[in-house]
């Protein structure tokens, strides 16, 4: 048993580097649910960080994941989040403050209010990382009609 704290690099071990990211220099795409996407930053086998951007009056397709989960949190905008998990589901307001779960496999589905002025921004938290297979997003039946692509 060592007895390094478990956050510090052993002596033989090379410490993980700094990593940092400016949000205007993130290159936006387009999420599997028809969100625009900026990942900001991944570490290795544990998570990623990215915002969501929605425009208003936009809604995504529902989705549910195969391996990850998220923690989000409304930083600007104001729409609707749509969560069904086996027998529960229900419909949480968003807005700047919101924090939200999304548990691995549950059907989730969100929408922009078209009034805002402003897109739905959402910062979060991808665990383990988000892993680029055409095969994590699933589509899935929601509570609206899309609106994007």
């Amino acid at each position: 048993m060592s007895n390094q704290p478990e956050h510090e690099p052993s002596p033989t071990q090379e410490p993980p580097e700094f990593r940092t990211a400016e949000l205007a220099d993130v290159p936006v795409v387009t999420a599997p649910d028809g969100a625009d996407v900026l990942q900001l930053l991944v570490l290795d086998g544990q998570g990623g960080l990215a915002v969501f951007e929605l425009a208003p009056g936009t809604v995504t397709r529902a989705v549910s994941h195969a391996t990850v989960q998220e923690i989000w949190q409304v930083t600007a905008g104001r729409g609707w989040l749509w969560r069904r998990q086996g027998g529960r589901e229900e419909t949480t307001r968003l807005t700047p403050g919101t924090a939200a779960s999304i548990p691995l496999g549950t059907t989730f589905q969100f929408r922009a209010d078209e009034d805002a002025g402003e897109p739905l921004r959402i910062v979060a938290v991808t665990m383990p990382p988000w892993p680029n297979t055409d095969t994590e997003a699933r589509p899935e039946q929601g509570t609206w009609q899309p609106t994007v692509g």
